[in-house]
């Protein structure tokens, strides 16, 4: 496989085509918007002009790997020679349903069809199109480039060779490819956010604060995070839509989703990504920042 086409241009989807790009992959990156692809390869750039910084690449590298990027705003000329489609749009289940249904006409029978989901089911978004056995999940983590895991989640019909296949070439990213069945939230999220839904409820029930919640986890569980900030980076729109997902899927209350989770993203606060989440990342509170380091 050398052709690869990359749906989405947010986080995970620039980040997945980055990594495939600086890896020698020519890569059609696609997004409805081009607002968005242009933000999408301006973040790919930033983040190679820190490697450059770090001295872990060249500027020679940089030029290769933007070079090995084209990008569409059309599905069906993005996806015209791609052998893999790792689809990376916001984890939406009727989005990615009409995706690939879109993606099983657009595309060559021998292209095998990846979604980067973190919840939804391999087995569902496989029933919409013609070809279940070449559909297979691959759960990049985020920062893509940086974090070693992949979760390769077979669906209930996905070929042997298609699930070969994509653990082979997750190992050519200098990834380290895991195999998982086709449950709900998988092992990463399966795991992780009943813990985040955990520490949620702690605050929501005024044990201890924020920073308080997340320094416990740092200082005494060895993460390098603590689970408040993680969701943060997260998206609380996206730990909400995984938690629903879960509890939807296994109809236990342990899954159901802290009434102060649901509540924050009906205000709008969903972390980075809005400027403020369980920590404020406005702007002001940045410029705050910088003035106390220099007074």
């Amino acid at each position: 496989m050398k052709n690869i086409a990359v749906i989405g241009a947010g986080t995970m989807g620039n980040g997945i085509a980055h990594t495939f790009a600086q890896k020698g992959f020519k890569v059609q990156l696609i997004d409805i918007s081009q607002k968005a692809l242009d933000k999408g390869i301006a973040t790919i750039t930033k983040n190679l002009d820190r490697m450059i910084a770090k001295e872990k690449i060249s500027e020679e590298d940089k030029n290769n790997t933007l070079g090995n990027i084209s990008t569409f705003t059309s599905i069906k000329e993005g996806v015209e020679y791609a052998e893999l489609v790792v689809e990376a749009a916001t984890e939406n289940i009727d989005l990615k349903l009409n995706i690939f249904k879109e993606l099983s006409e657009a595309c060559s029978e021998e292209t095998i069809l990846a979604s980067n989901t973190s919840s939804i089911s391999i087995t569902q978004i496989a029933s919409v199109t013609k070809r279940p056995d070449m559909v297979i999940g691959m759960h990049f983590m985020n920062p893509v480039p940086i974090m070693k895991l992949v979760e390769i989640i077979r669906g209930y019909n996905t070929s042997d060779e298609v699930t070969t296949a994509i653990m082979e070439l997750s190992k050519k990213l200098d990834k380290v490819p895991v195999e998982v069945n086709d449950y709900p939230g998988f092992v990463a999220n399966r795991i992780l956010m009943p813990m985040i839904n955990e520490s949620i409820e702690t605050l929501y029930n005024n044990v201890a604060g924020v920073s308080e919640i997340d320094t416990v986890m740092k200082l005494g569980m060895a993460h390098p995070m603590g689970p408040l900030q993680l969701a943060d980076f997260i998206g609380l729109d996206v730990c909400l839509s995984i938690l629903n997902v879960m509890y939807d899927g296994f109809k236990n209350p342990k899954y159901a989703p802290c009434p102060l989770l649901v509540n924050m993203v009906r205000a709008g606060k969903l972390g980075v990504k809005s400027g403020e989440g369980f920590y404020d990342y406005s702007e002001s509170k940045k410029a705050e920042k910088v003035a106390k380091q220099f007074s």
